[in-house]
């Protein structure tokens, strides 16, 4: 319950961060009391009535699709570089893959969880954790995430006029995040 509910607030978090992506503020304080009235909902919800992990996915993949969607049209509005067009492109594939991924683990873990327990048994430690599909939920959607949440602050400086200052790097290889692009030396 605990490592889900976050899920959810950071999706909000990242809803927000579109809405309110211009310089101006378009909303002011009626948006968070909504997203939070909104969250609370959620949460007192899955907390004292509908103790499912199903309530959490479909709220979850709700608020993700919700913000996907109003950011795609925002980014859609913008008159932005190619080079700035495919970064969009590509965190949003990387996350979406790393979502789609990671609910389709997790509605088989739902669906064959006693099933895969016996198989763990069998197999041992440490190959068991190959088959731990709820663990690999939280991976594939912390990946996903992690490429949302870039694809949502490119999309903020894209909004303000700054895509062009910044590109996109891998720490170890693969662990995503945006800088500054190195200034040219003159001679």
């Amino acid at each position: 319950l605990l490592d889900e509910l976050p899920m959810l607030y950071l999706c909000a978090l990242g809803f927000y961060s579109l809405v309110e992506a211009d310089r101006t503020v378009r909303f002011g304080w009626k948006l968070p009391a909504a997203l939070i009235s909104l969250q609370a909902a959620i949460t007192i919800t899955y907390i004292f009535w509908i103790q499912s992990p199903v309530f959490h996915q479909a709220a979850f993949a709700s608020t993700v699709c919700a913000s996907v969607a109003f950011g795609y049209r925002r980014q859609c509005e913008m008159e932005i570089s190619n080079r700035t067009r495919r970064m969009f492109q590509r965190l949003l594939l990387q996350g979406f893959l790393g979502m789609a991924g990671g609910f389709f683990v997790w509605n088989l873990d739902n669906i064959f969880c006693h099933r895969l327990r016996t198989y763990r048994s069998h197999i041992g430690s440490p190959f068991d954790a190959f088959l731990q599909l709820h663990g690999w939920w939280h991976i594939l959607t912390a990946y996903g995430s992690t490429y949302l949440l870039l694809w949502v602050h490119l999309t903020r400086l894209a909004r303000q006029g700054h895509d062009h200052l910044f590109t996109i790097r891998h720490f170890v290889g693969f662990i995503p995040h945006i800088t500054l692009k190195t200034a040219k030396k003159i001679d």
